[in-house]
């Protein structure tokens, strides 16, 4: 831990609450790519992006010694559309919008990095602070990377971090090669033939369709992916009918999502899913098409070598007691993955706290806030990562 980092936490957590209470979207984080770009322009960064895939900053800082090795830091900056249940001062004063999986203290946490590097400058090399927007489903990720990210500064590493409820405070959790999962959003629609419900066999019911479409996509999971594989096939919303008691309607509409850890996996589950839609509707008399929506995201995998320096920093700042190297890959996604495809680095979960104490609050929770204890943990870290990797000369 770095003592002046520690001791500025007061500071950090105003800025952290400010942006708290002011939650933004996806794509419309207008006001905190302001707050990042003036703080990063005033502490004398060599160079300041802002509009990056729309919201996005980029802070380019370099060190007291010219070097070639350039390693990136990222922290995503969206909330949710959410309502928050918290009756706290710093609560969200945007109607609908929270800051729910917080965005807010990873921002910060980068934040409180950029401003003890831009006060020492004693690494060698460059530093690209990457401020992301829209990681909520949008792929702001991608966007960044569509927008020439990784061209205009290129990285020889990339790292980020996510807070973790669940995880004791202050506690770094790793893991070598796939952290999180993939994930497919899909609709799948079905054309019938209404009719009245009282006379069945003049219509081809969508709604029998989609029941069977269900029950035989659960053997996607079951019995075409290997025992020692793993996947995720969820429905979450149907739709069809007006209403009504005694209508067989044309047409039914549900949604849901697969996730996986492995990409070939991931693809023949998407191909075994099309393939049973299409023969299940054919099979009542009816057809069907599978949608995957576009934001799916891949797996999140991290690189070992990456991945091993980064668990040694961890354990030089919170102690060996306090780093799991390697937990249980999670089922839900993250849109690091696409930074992590082109370019090798390492994602890592900071325990928030535990249920019952301060920052337990599940993530997506109405009543969950960021634990501001964590912040000088993160930006202790992320500094100690680039003294790693970009050593003074």
């Amino acid at each position: 831990m770095i003592d002046e980092i520690a001791g500025n936490n007061a500071q950090f957590t105003a800025w952290r609450q400010d942006i708290h209470q002011h939650p933004e979207l996806g794509f419309e984080e207008q006001r905190t790519a302001k707050l990042v770009a003036d703080k990063l322009t005033e502490w004398g960064f060599d160079e300041v992006y802002t509009g990056i895939a729309k919201t996005g900053v980029v802070g380019v800082l370099r060190g007291k010694t010219l070097a070639a090795r350039t390693i990136g830091l990222r922290a995503d900056m969206d909330a949710l559309a959410m309502t928050e249940n918290n009756q706290f001062a710093h609560a969200s004063l945007n109607q609908g919008k929270m800051h729910g999986c917080g965005h807010d203290g990873h921002t910060t946490m980068l934040l409180a990095a950029a401003w003890y590097l831009a006060k020492h400058r004693d690494f060698s090399g460059t530093v690209h602070f990457i401020f992301q927007p829209a990681e909520e489903g949008l792929a702001g990720a991608k966007a960044m990377m569509d927008d020439g990210l990784f061209e205009r500064f290129p990285c020889d590493r990339v790292y980020g971090i996510h807070n973790m409820p669940g995880i004791p405070q202050g506690e770094f959790w790793f893991r070598e090669g796939p952290l999180l999962a993939s994930s497919d959003r899909f609709t799948i629609d079905v054309h019938g033939k209404g009719g009245h419900a009282a006379m069945p066999q003049h219509a081809v019911d969508p709604m029998l369709i989609v029941s069977a479409i269900i029950s035989g996509a659960q053997t996607i999971v079951s019995r075409n992916t290997a025992p020692l594989d793993s996947a995720v096939l969820s429905f979450t919303d149907l739709h069809a009918g007006s209403g009504t008691f005694n209508v067989i309607p044309d047409t039914a509409s549900m949604r849901g999502c697969i996730r996986s850890f492995n990409d070939a996996v991931r693809e023949h589950a998407i191909q075994r899913l099309e393939q049973l839609v299409a023969s299940t509707a054919h099979a009542y008399g009816a057809t069907a098409t599978l949608t995957i929506h576009p934001g799916s995201y891949p797996a999140t995998v991290n690189d070992p070598q990456a991945t091993q320096l980064a668990t040694d920093v961890a354990r030089a700042v919170v102690g060996d007691a306090k780093v799991n190297p390697d937990c249980l890959p999670i089922s839900g996604s993250e849109d690091f993955s696409f930074m992590l495809q082109a370019v090798p680095g390492c994602y890592v979960f900071l325990g928030n706290g535990v249920e019952g104490e301060t920052g337990g609050v599940s993530v997506h929770n109405p009543s969950y806030d960021f634990n501001d204890n964590i912040i000088p943990v993160g930006a202790s870290y992320f500094v100690q990562l680039i003294k790693r990797e970009l050593p003074s000369r």
